[in-house]
């Protein structure tokens, strides 16, 4: 629960020179912010927070789209704030505001602690001894904005890719093409001695058809992404991607509609680790131990899988969706082993986790932006590769579906899932036949996990966003071809 702040008596006190600026430092990399901050940092310890944190950001978003062969909407949009967190004990209180001045900043402390009933001193006492030297992982890319595609090379691509999708496609109603770069600078310092920070840059590209011949419909997409990778749309194939979305949405078009029952499913690789993401994944974050809604809770070291499963979450693959330099309380990415063999060996953890649970930090505290706290969040989730091929668990399975591609779902608090099924075929006899469509995969992690008994060894990664309690971040999602076992298919 918020609660007002009470009153403030008092001011804290910040020093010559930049202390006195009604204007905060130009851009992030100015040493000046070396000052304001630390003076933040103190004034909040010597009020009695046992630690201080500040999070600056600059960002600048483009988004286009792009419908049949015209550019039907151009979103600019660009932003500068602070978070700012303090802790008491296991509570904490966080404010943010775009107000980078000094006595903004101030203010925003002030407020923060007053929901902790801590109030700022009228006089700054040695609580708190400096920052370290600066962490600066944005040195090579300070000029990634200027690099990227114009918006006239932009505009260009994207309808390049819609008409391509005209040179290929049937029946199309609806061709649609999305283009989004997201650039984002922090700066990051905490009174444990936290200070640190990063360029961030994402761009992806998505394509869309509806494909409909009398009472036969068909939708379909497509989306691509990569992190810290200036030129990802000047080499991204429209060619490639219209062949492929285009031949998948002339397959379904008049596809049979599946029967509804429960029966082995294989789930392709690349984007079928949603499933594991959003009603396995978000299970293995500190926050839903803080809640209480993990059936994880009190498993590390019991299985809680199929011994055929290792999952990973790490922020280190090179171009990945999740890949960072570092989270957004400045702590450097690892890999982290969440179950190994079947056996649940980890949770995701951030400053907020590992106080109230005891879990370690896993360099996992994510944000959308300032105006979010940080909270244990995924990176790039997936899979690991087995020792099996593709083919070896299509022939195991004597009738159920293959799943080529995964749309949308929902899943519930403690895992409850249901996911649509894009694009999918009938096994029978250990062979892809019909392809199907309407299917919905229905299920709960708790029963699922060990049931997933095969892994192929075509581990593939897909870009993704994640919804939750800190914002929309940008993920990785991923896996080889798997088999599950038993499962409930909704259809007709």
């Amino acid at each position: 629960m918020v609660v007002s702040p009470p009153a403030v008596s008092g001011t804290a006190v910040f020093p010559q020179g930049s202390s006195r600026r009604t204007d905060s430092p130009a851009g992030l990399q100015d040493p000046a912010w070396r000052s304001v901050l630390e003076h933040l940092l103190a004034a909040g310890r010597s009020a009695g927070a046992d630690l201080v944190e500040v999070f600056l950001e600059r960002s600048d978003h483009l988004g286009l789209l792009a419908e049949q062969d015209a550019i039907t909407s151009v979103s600019p949009s660009f932003g500068a704030g602070a978070g700012l967190r303090v802790f008491l004990g296991e509570r904490d209180g966080f404010v943010s505001t775009n107000d980078l001045s000094p006595s903004g900043l101030r203010s925003a402390l002030e407020q923060a602690l007053g929901m902790l009933g801590l109030l700022l001193p009228v006089r700054t006492a040695a609580s708190f001894e400096g920052l370290p030297e600066l962490r600066d992982f944005a040195t090579s890319k300070n000029g990634w904005l200027q690099e990227c595609p114009t918006l006239a090379e932009a505009t260009s691509r994207l309808l390049e890719g819609t008409d391509r999708l005209l040179s290929h496609g049937r029946h199309l109603q609806v061709r649609r093409g999305s283009y989004a770069r997201d650039w984002q600078e922090v700066l990051v310092a905490a009174s444990d001695g936290t200070f640190a920070r990063d360029i961030r840059l994402h761009q992806s590209v998505g394509l869309n058809v509806l494909a409909a011949d009398g009472d036969h419909r068909a939708s379909l997409g497509r989306r691509y992404g990569t992190s810290d990778r200036p030129d990802d749309l000047r080499h991204w194939d429209p060619e490639v991607a219209a062949v492929d979305l285009c031949g998948s949405a002339a397959t379904m078009l008049h596809a049979d509609y599946v029967e509804a029952g429960q029966f082995p499913v294989v789930l392709a690789n690349r984007f079928g680790g949603v499933i594991f993401h959003e009603a396995c994944g978000h299970l293995l974050e500190t926050t839903q131990l803080e809640r209480g809604t993990t059936p994880f809770a009190d498993m590390v070291g019991q299985p809680i899988a199929h011994e055929a499963l290792t999952a990973i979450d790490e922020g280190l693959s090179d171009g990945a969706f999740g890949s960072l330099s570092m989270d957004d309380e400045g702590m450097e990415p690892q890999r982290t082993v969440l179950i190994e063999n079947g056996v649940l060996r980890r949770f995701l953890s951030d400053r907020a986790g590992e106080r109230r649970t005891g879990h370690p930090r896993t360099g996992s505290g994510r944000r959308q932006s300032h105006s979010f706290a940080a909270a244990s969040r995924m990176r790039n989730t997936y899979i690991a590769a087995g020792p099996h091929t593709p083919e070896e668990l299509i022939a195991s399975v004597d009738r159920g579906l293959y799943c080529k591609s995964m749309g949308g779902g929902s899943v519930g608090p403690t895992g409850q899932f249901n996911f649509a099924v894009e694009e999918g075929y009938l096994i029978e006899n250990g062979a892809l036949t019909r392809p199907v469509k309407g299917a919905t995969l229905i299920g709960d992690a708790k029963e699922v996990m060990p049931r997933i008994s095969m892994c192929a060894n075509d581990l593939e990664l897909a870009a993704g966003f994640c919804g939750s309690v800190s914002g929309s971040i940008f993920v990785t999602v991923g896996q080889p071809h798997i088999k599950v076992d038993m499962i409930t298919v909704g259809g007709r």
